[in-house]
């Protein structure tokens, strides 16, 4: 081909020599290779969506589960300061139940007290002289105070026996609180024993009975239709050696349990 043909050629294809399409190029085998590469491609997106949601579904449960946890802690906080138990089955075949005032509606298994958050130290001196005359909750600004009654409304007199626990202890707070417990008007304070080992407080009537229980009561005859009336008080001790700034947010929770352990 001579020369200016050649020239008249690339003027009529722009510049360049004719070629064959990109298509035409291609060997099967480089359009082979081509839908591999986009079928990989594919299923990366796949993958990484896939992976996507998986991550999503795990953070969605990690964010339940402790939305779950906050709950339940939350919820014992309230609720489980103080709680007053019967044994349900006493309940239901004796007859004994509990209630916040002398006179009931009906049947209760379960006392829960209001809750005090902050509580700071105070003097036992410096509590109200009518804690025992105020019906359920009547909490002040550093203490609880709660009082109950425990009512036989069944037909036998029976024999029942109550325990005061503790749990969850934190930061040795049980070292300065003190727990005052009336019985029918009659007060009693527990703390912990002295941390020498040398015996109860000064202001205390009595130790706790054991690193869980403050305190056990007993009642061998008790009749039908008769009433027992418990008012609790709790506060920190402000005179206590071990009431010390180690102890600030510190927490404990307090039960009470009764049980039938005979029929007269």
């Amino acid at each position: 081909m001579k020369t200016d043909e050649i020239n008249e050629e690339e003027k009529e294809n722009g510049g360049s020599p004719s070629r064959e399409t990109d298509s035409e190029e291609k060997s099967p085998r480089n359009q082979f290779a081509d839908i591999l590469t986009l079928r990989r491609t594919a299923g990366e997106v796949k993958r990484h969506k896939l992976i996507v949601r998986i991550v999503s579904v795990v953070i969605i449960i990690i964010i339940a589960i402790i939305a779950i946890g906050y709950a339940i802690s939350y919820f014992y906080d309230k609720f489980g300061s103080f709680t007053v138990k019967v044994n349900k089955y006493d309940m239901i075949n004796q007859g004994l139940t509990l209630s916040e005032t002398p006179d009931y509606d009906k049947s209760i298994a379960t006392l829960n007290a209001d809750v005090l958050y902050d509580m700071t130290n105070i003097s036992g001196e410096d509590l109200p002289a009518n804690l025992d005359n105020i019906n359920g909750a009547h909490n002040g600004d550093n203490y609880i105070a709660y009082t109950f009654y425990l009512i036989n409304s069944g037909n036998d007199t029976v024999a029942y026996e109550g325990e005061m626990t503790m749990d969850n202890i934190t930061l040795g707070v049980d070292e300065a609180i003190r727990i005052a417990v009336y019985i029918n008007g009659e007060r009693t304070v527990y703390g912990k024993t002295k941390s020498d080992g040398t015996g109860k407080e000064s202001d205390c009537d009595k130790e706790f009975e054991l690193s869980t229980a403050v305190m056990t009561t007993k009642n061998d005859n008790f009749k039908p239709g008769a009433k027992d009336k418990f008012t609790i008080v709790v506060w920190l001790e402000g005179n206590d050696p071990d009431c010390l700034d180690n102890i600030i947010g510190g927490t404990m929770k307090l039960g009470m349990n009764f049980k039938i352990i005979e029929n007269t």
